[in-house]
């Protein structure tokens, strides 16, 4: 994608993801600008129109489930959509540099890591080794679903991506800034394993068109 071409606000990036996810659950996925010309034209510089920060899950591969190509979307993906200052660095790239005028922060159903945390909380045992990590930093997520009445593991996966989305705005200058001045959105988004549907669950900034 070029950047004449490139959506001019979030609105409407949110409104080419989400038909592109259309066309993914409705099996008529276009695969667009993945031919070699346009591969040769981004050799020189980039201008994604979006950035995805996702689950590291193998099912959810952002490029195939908003039917996107080379281009048009940056990706930045941990189990469990968990944020460290890599990650956090990564999306300011994404946004003071890029010009990104979307953040889409995507969790799924059943995932392994919130499911851990979930099961951490429950039993008072923490897994070993780095996944400990993952687990300590779900986990406030996951108290927050439980002070809601919420004990499934999908009501702790969505309100994690809900939590993650306002602590990208609270943790980074870059971005809250951009989400005030009204150059940036931060949508929060739920995918179905099974159904391939992404579902809109919180926003920041405008995103409606």
């Amino acid at each position: 994608m070029n950047a004449d071409e490139r959506p001019s606000s979030p609105s409407e990036a949110w409104a080419m993801l989400r038909a592109g996810n259309r066309r993914f659950v409705t099996s008529s996925s276009s695969h667009p600008n993945q031919d070699a010309f346009h591969r040769s034209k981004l050799a020189t510089a980039q201008y994604p129109y979006a950035v995805i920060f996702g689950c590291s899950d193998s099912r959810l591969a952002a490029e195939i489930i908003f039917d996107v190509g080379l281009g048009d979307i940056f990706v930045v993906r941990t189990a469990g959509q968990v944020i460290d200052d890599a990650v956090l660095g990564s999306l300011e790239y994404s946004v003071g540099v890029l010009k990104t005028p979307l953040i889409v922060v995507l969790g799924h159903d059943s995932c392994g890591a919130v499911t851990a945390a979930v099961e951490a909380f429950h039993s008072g045992q923490m897994p070993r080794g780095f996944v400990r990590d993952l687990v300590e930093r779900i986990t406030p997520s996951v108290i927050s679903a439980r002070r809601q009445g919420i004990k499934d593991v999908n009501g702790a996966v969505r309100e994690h991506v809900i939590q993650t989305a306002e602590r990208l705005a609270d943790s980074s200058k870059v971005i809250s800034d951009a989400l005030e001045n009204g150059s940036l959105a931060i949508a929060g988004v739920t995918y179905s394993l099974a159904e391939g549907e992404a579902s809109l669950v919180s926003g920041l900034g405008d995103l409606t068109s």
